[in-house]
């Protein structure tokens, strides 16, 4: 199964400059807790999540709406490409122990997200991803005890 047939692919973005509380606001208009950051040539920079957003605004005693999203956006980007496999996002996932991926193309542009969601729901399906390898990847982002990888 590739990323293409269940990526989502009406995403919001922001840009590095937009301040958190617009950031938020657009994750609780489209129910997500990722936003990519895109750059002024329309590729991925970055991405914010919704920690991302906690995290910054209990760190530095700023009020969201005083802190632009490419002073807390994740990096490095970690991504894949709407030909890819599913297995290969999965893999991916549980080797930096991340959620969500945005899905780009050759020259970085976006293309989508994918999620753990995503590929839960589509385990489901025919020629879906195996049970136990979604398993095994959400067993490895949820593991305590090691420094996670600081991306998405």
């Amino acid at each position: 199964m590739k990323i293409q047939s269940i990526m989502t692919k009406d995403v919001a973005t922001c840009s590095p400059h937009t301040d958190l509380a617009a950031v938020a606001t657009l994750m609780w208009q489209r129910d997500c807790g990722i936003v990519p950051v895109v750059g002024e040539a329309g590729s991925v920079v970055g991405v914010i999540t919704d920690r991302d957003i906690c995290i910054a605004a209990a760190t530095r005693g700023l009020a969201p709406s005083h802190i632009a999203a490419g002073d807390a956006m994740s990096q490095p980007i970690y991504s894949c490409m709407a030909t890819d496999d599913v297995s290969e996002a999965l893999a991916l996932m549980k080797r930096v122990r991340v959620r969500r991926l945005p899905v780009i193309d050759k020259s970085g542009m976006l293309k989508g997200v994918v999620s753990m969601n995503d590929v839960v729901t589509a385990a489901g399906r025919a020629k879906g991803p195996a049970a136990k390898d979604v398993l095994a990847t959400l067993s490895a982002i949820c593991a305590h005890g090691s420094k996670r990888v600081t991306a998405v």
